[in-house]
């Protein structure tokens, strides 16, 4: 029996129901539960045909979950440790990739274009794969924000890399007039496709008091902002990330009524379970479709890359803020470094490689490897990890919501 996709979207969020239950009274990460289930379902005789895609990811999964991310960050509290996270998530994004280049290269003996299309791709932290981990175990505060803000951010900065590493790998040599060209209209153009559309949507919003009226149109800033960064060639994330940030903090100042308040805030939080539910149940299917036996050295020396370079972006960006107001502390650096999940938003860059690049099909493997090793290994020992530091009650059990 072969299912539909409508048929195969039911099947998946009661797969994702029945696992969210289970894991609560185990006490188990969701995230985790939620791959091992997706590779469970991969075994059924009648397991849904969904392709984890590019424009799946991309288009139809990330949006909801980056705005409902964005909308509860505060600029209040953004300004107060803005310097840390820009630092981490520009300067950190660079050094990690950079790390993880030059163990794919001299010790695997990829070649340079190949490992510096996997660093740059695996190098930002996945907000979906972090925030999902972080809220489940509880954790507030500063450490929340600097963990949430950075895997946010860096998807920006990773976005213009991964850009102009395609570009140098699908034709000529660029000139740096076209590398600067690249940077702006990422990074410029998904910023202010996010700002049009955010605020063309709150001057809607304050001419209704249809709490329904009003959540389709966050639903229009959330999809709209990313559709048409993405028309214009610009980050879409980044697009979804202002949009949200826009509404988050100017539409909780007025534009919004009282029950559109509520109402906004209860559809994204249902929104986000389900896109979330969805994301990691196709990466746990998925999962079983790659070959990893003739890729296990590979795989096994990028694990380890990725470990290093995260400690050689965190540790040593948070040293140029020791002595300053914006010092971070050893236990949050800790938890910084073991935080740095991978992803979605790394499989959606890898899905979307172009034929001609070299090992490509290599490289894709890895990548599910990587990803693999992140959400298990990371996932089930994060909220240990911030219980021992102190950063969650040792009572805390479940989500942050019981």
């Amino acid at each position: 029996m072969e299912l539909n996709f409508g048929n195969s979207v039911v099947l998946l969020l009661l797969v994702a129901s029945v696992v969210a239950i289970l894991t609560r009274r185990l006490q188990l990460p969701y995230a985790v539960g939620l791959v091992a289930a997706g590779i469970g379902v991969a075994m059924l005789p009648f397991a849904p045909k969904i392709s984890l895609t590019r424009e799946l990811i991309l288009t139809g999964l990330l949006p909801p979950l980056l705005f409902e991310a964005a909308f509860y960050l505060r600029w209040k509290e953004l300004r107060r440790d803005g310097a840390v996270i820009f630092a981490l998530a520009t300067a950190g994004v660079l050094i990690s990739a950079g790390i993880t280049t030059a163990g794919m290269h001299f010790i695997v003996h990829w070649d340079w274009l190949s490992a510096l299309v996997f660093g740059v791709l695996i190098a930002a932290t996945d907000p979906v794969s972090v925030i999902a981990i972080f809220r489940e175990a509880g954790a507030h505060g500063r450490l929340s924000l600097l963990v949430e803000a950075e895997s946010l951010f860096n998807d920006g900065t990773a976005a213009v890399a991964f850009g102009i590493v395609i570009m140098l790998a699908s034709g000529p040599q660029l000139e740096t007039f076209a590398i600067t060209r690249a940077v702006l209209v990422t990074i410029g153009g998904g910023i202010l496709s996010g700002a049009v559309v955010g605020i063309l949507v709150l001057f809607l919003i304050v001419r209704t008091k249809d709490h329904l009226v009003e959540t389709t149109c966050t639903t229009v800033a959330a999809y709209g902002s990313f559709l048409l960064a993405d028309s214009l060639h610009a980050s879409g994330v980044l697009a979804t990330l202002t949009a949200g940030l826009i509404m988050g903090n100017l539409g909780v100042l007025g534009p919004l009524t009282d029950r559109g308040r509520d109402f906004v805030q209860a559809f994204w939080e249902y929104a986000a379970f389900a896109a979330n539910s969805l994301v990691f149940l196709l990466i746990g299917m998925h999962e079983t479709n790659r070959n990893f036996r003739g890729a296990w050295f590979p795989a096994v020396i990028a694990i380890l890359a990725v470990l290093v370079s995260r400690a050689g972006s965190v540790y040593p960006v948070c040293l140029v803020f020791h002595w300053s107001r914006h010092k971070v502390s050893w236990r949050h650096q800790h938890v910084l470094f073991w935080g740095g999940l991978r992803g979605a938003l790394a499989l959606a860059l890898v899905l979307s490689l172009p034929e001609q690049v070299p090992q490509r099909d290599e490289i894709i493997t890895v990548s599910f490897a990587v990803v693999a090793f992140s959400i298990f290994v990371h996932g089930l020992t994060i909220t240990p990890l911030l219980r021992a530091f102190g950063e969650i009650p040792a009572h805390v059990r479940g989500s942050a919501k019981d």
